[in-house]
């Protein structure tokens, strides 16, 4: 998304898909020690076995590495429920520039002896040392998953519904995603997936998780017959098997893969407040005009999370002028973020005065002097290019 694992200069790729043995689950804890390398859908099912989840569910689970996962701290579809991996990992061990194997692997929950080192590692791109093993925390497997996915008629009843949602489902709410009306155009345009409900210019997808089915539906039910009698909601449908869920997570999952058959694709994830998240889009729409085929709102609403999408029908020098520096400015104006989840690498290391004051970005290139003085680690990527 951002290049930070695409070699762009004199970079020589490190490969850990050979360091991919787990060394240990352990069935009470539900703490999985394991190498870099093992790829996080072949760790799901592992857990899956022995009634735990990974606490993190991506798109390209069946491909990326757990440690890639934890260095770029990857975000994701369970985040709402779990948090980010700066609170699932307990210990990384990691091998730094100067060859130094820096083995802080604890299994432990609490450990509160001075700095903790691992938080440095995750997010870190690679650029401060190469993480070789993971131990990381595995929530239970919840025995009840349903899914509803609704029909909203403007983003103030989004807003209104999460809140709902979050009052009425409480623990067991383990997702809230929205996307807009476009997205379900182009994903039943080029992907052919059918739309569940009645057409509506919003959509969101709540699934809940929990240990009682009986108990969780009596909630779902409850919460659904609300959002449509006060008119949150216009149509909904739920699903508790296993292959309705997979179809309605398709419809938000597979966006992605839409909008690269819609043409080209400039991408933007913004970390916004909530109540502002769809803003952008509108103004953006109006800016654009005719120069964008489509501007497209989706993402993970729970987290103030918003993916940005337009596209057109090929990459214009002067369209992304109209793009850039307007949406790091517009999103700085909000404090929020230019980058939620999927990291800075190559292309944003430039924008990130957008959302971290120069004295923070001193530190970080203090920090990097310090562990890498020769800028061996994934260099070129993760901090300005002045630094």
């Amino acid at each position: 998304m951002v290049g930070g694992s695409v070699p762009v200069f004199d970079e020589i790729v490190l490969s850990t898909a050979l360091m991919n043995q787990v060394v240990s689950f352990d069935d009470v804890s539900g703490t999985l020690v394991c190498q870099a390398g093992c790829v996080l859908e072949e760790l799901s099912r592992l857990v899956e076995e022995r009634d735990f989840i990974m606490p993190l569910d991506l798109g390209a689970k069946g491909s990326c590495h757990i440690g890639g996962n934890v260095a770029t701290n990857a975000g994701g579809l369970r985040f709402l429920r779990y948090g980010s991996l700066h609170g699932n990992v307990l210990g990384l061990e990691v091998v730094l520039a100067d060859g130094t194997v820096l083995n802080c692997l604890t299994s432990l929950r609490k450990d509160n002896t001075g700095y903790d080192l691992k938080q440095l590692f995750i997010g870190s791109e690679g650029t401060l040392g190469v993480i070789t093993a993971v131990s990381i925390l595995c929530p239970p497997k919840p025995k009840a998953v349903s899914v509803a996915f609704l029909g909203c008629p403007s983003f103030a009843e989004v807003l209104r519904t999460f809140r709902t949602c979050k009052g009425s489902l409480g623990e067991i709410l383990s997702a809230f995603e929205f996307m807009d009306a476009t997205c379900m155009q182009l994903v039943g345009r080029h992907l052919h997936l059918a739309c569940p409900v009645q057409e509506s210019p919003f959509y969101v997808l709540i699934e809940t998780s929990g240990s009682h089915a009986g108990h969780d539906a009596e909630k779902l039910g409850s919460f659904l017959e609300h959002a449509l009698a006060s008119g949150l909601v216009t149509d909904g449908t739920l699903a508790t098997d296993q292959r309705r869920i997979k179809m309605l997570w398709a419809l938000r999952e597979r966006i992605t893969e839409a909008l690269g058959l819609d043409g080209y694709v400039y991408k933007y994830d913004l970390s916004l407040p909530v109540e502002r998240l769809y803003d952008l889009v509108t103004a953006l729409r109006a800016r654009l005009g005719a120069r964008a085929k489509h501007v497209v709102g989706y993402g993970h609403l729970g987290d103030g999370n918003l993916h940005l999408n337009v596209t057109a029908e090929a990459f214009s020098p002067s369209l992304l002028a109209a793009l850039e520096p307007h949406v790091y400015e517009w999103t700085a104006g909000q404090q929020g973020s230019v980058s939620a989840e999927h990291g800075v690498g190559f292309k944003k290391r430039d924008v990130l005065g957008y959302s971290k004051p120069p004295a923070a970005l001193q530190l970080m290139g203090q920090l990097k002097a310090l562990l890498d003085p020769k800028g061996i680690l994934n260099p070129y990527k993760t901090l300005p290019s002045r630094a």
